[in-house]
């Protein structure tokens, strides 16, 4: 488990094994809602996210940081690539302030959350030596002195398992000592552990199962410890060995056109979730998962639009992407989708819409998300969340009555039999609801005179027919439809028919 990702067991919300987690039902709700909450922005890129102790601490290329709603330029604050932020409000926490001299591109906590441990490019943390990897004390923010390796270059990623932290990137020495691109330090004292795994070429990704019993690696890496692997590994936790991992298969070999790697890991229970990113026409960009135990492929999904991060919040498997096509759900031509969820014991897309879009310097959007157990916060290049102003930092929570449904438009009635009216209307649309409910009103009273429940995505939008069977015959009567999610309910406007 990624504990930059959480800070809270999510007991039944992961897989355990190949047994299927309690879900909320596919097709009526997710576990957050689609509502972005009110949250301080960052003026360049998020890189990194942790939750922890009531904060969330955010990594990454920007200088500053300014209120929800400021233009950008406005109302900034100093905040020199790292920043912490309150989880309930989202406003910037006064008592975080550190002078860190270089990007922090990773974030991670220690399993009860008492420690924030970053790695990036920096090489002094408030004047003091801290080569690349520097951790502190969540409660007070104080900078922590046993932790402090000479790394030779850039800390990509992070994971804590046991009393090890791993970290991944582009470095070859640690301490003066020979780890190639993966290394890991006792988080009691710092000191260099042996874990080697010896990776040829860069690692984007660490995650260590729940019970680190096992560590994952993803990267564009062609072998580890000299043995052909690419793109992804399994290995020992102590050792850094190379394990057995059948469903490495599904990330497929470089081929001239297509280069795919694995941007991101997530374990949860007993599964070990993997996103992808390509290079060329119909890379391979999605989503899978393994079993851990067995490590055989559990299921893999197709979406084309790199996958940047992938986080388990509530059952359900969040995802940023710029996703613009998913095979059996949405076609090339709606547009690009940076955030969807999948259900994590099929891969299939869920009921969450909400969108960003993506900014320089990536143009990829969504980059990093974490969750302090029942939110989700996402990090990344975007400048809008909704289609309003927000730059490089978001969140979403499972409070309050969720998006709204689009409103319905007129119906098409029709009176073809005495005292029966028809009323066919195209779905509406809800950002974190799939099913909703319909109703037909009569007149100026909104007498309801038929009700139905729907389907609806922004790929799949039927028509739907709600009959007044007790109409009064030979009248002009008004109809309009009602459409709710059970939480938020909007009509449309009156059609009339002049009943047989």
């Amino acid at each position: 488990m990624r504990l930059r990702r959480i800070t809270a067991a999510l007991g039944a919300a992961g897989l355990a094994l190949a047994i299927v987690p309690t879900l909320p039902a596919p097709g009526t709700g997710a576990s957050l809602t689609a509502v972005a909450g009110s949250t301080w922005q960052t003026d360049a890129s998020v890189l990194g996210l942790a939750v922890a102790k009531g904060k969330a601490f955010v990594g990454g290329r920007f200088t500053r940081v300014r209120p929800p709603g400021a233009a950008p330029g406005t109302s900034q604050t100093v905040r020199t690539y790292l920043a912490a932020f309150n989880q309930t409000t989202g406003a910037l926490d006064t008592t975080f302030n550190h002078d860190v001299n270089n990007l922090v591109w990773s974030i991670v906590a220690s399993p009860d959350g008492s420690k924030i441990y970053i790695g990036g490019d920096f090489t002094r943390v408030d004047g003091q030596v801290r080569n690349r990897i520097a951790a502190f004390d969540a409660t007070t923010g104080a900078l922590l002195p046993n932790i402090k390796p000479n790394v030779s270059y850039r800390v990509k990623t992070l994971a804590v398992g046991g009393t090890s932290l791993y970290f991944g990137g582009s470095f070859g020495l640690v301490n003066n000592v020979a780890r190639n691109r993966a290394a890991a330090i006792s988080t009691v004292d710092g000191s260099l552990l042996p874990w080697n795994p010896n990776a040829d070429a860069d690692v984007y990704a660490i995650d260590a199962a729940d019970d680190n019993s096992k560590v994952y690696l993803g990267g564009t890496f062609a072998k580890v410890g000299g043995v052909a692997h690419w793109a992804v590994a399994s290995v020992n936790n102590s050792t850094g060995a190379l394990l057995p991992f059948a469903a490495s298969s599904a990330v497929p070999v470089p081929k001239p056109g297509c280069t795919t790697r694995v941007k991101d890991i997530e374990t949860s229970g007993g599964v070990v979730y993997f996103s992808n990113a390509g290079d060329g026409g119909g890379c391979f960009d999605g989503t899978w998962a393994a079993n851990i135990a067995t490590g055989n492929l559990l299921w893999k999904n197709t979406c084309l639009g790199a996958t940047e991060t992938i986080t388990m919040v509530g059952g359900w498997l969040f995802k940023g992407s710029h996703a613009h096509s998913c095979p059996g759900a949405f076609p090339d031509g709606t547009g690009a989708h940076f955030l969807l969820l999948q259900n994590p014991a099929t891969g299939a897309l869920g009921p969450w819409f909400p969108n960003t879009n993506a900014g320089p310097p990536t143009e990829v959007g969504p980059l990093v998300s974490a969750t302090g157990g029942s939110d989700l916060w996402v990090g990344g290049d975007f400048t809008t969340v909704n289609g309003v102003g927000q730059q490089g930092l978001t969140r979403f929570n499972n409070l309050g009555a969720g998006a709204v449904p689009l409103g319905p438009v007129l119906p098409t009635l029709s009176s073809t039999t005495a005292g029966r009216v028809q009323a066919t209307v195209q779905t509406s649309l809800d950002k974190d609801d799939i099913t909703l409910t319909y109703r037909l009103l009569r007149g100026s009273t909104n007498t309801v005179v038929a009700t139905t429940t729907a389907n609806s995505t922004f790929w799949s939008r039927p028509n739907v027919t709600l009959t007044d069977t007790a109409a009064p015959s030979g009248t002009s009567q008004q109809y309009r439809i009602e459409v709710s999610d059970g939480n938020n309910t909007v009509r449309g406007g009156f059609a009339s028919v002049t009943v047989r």
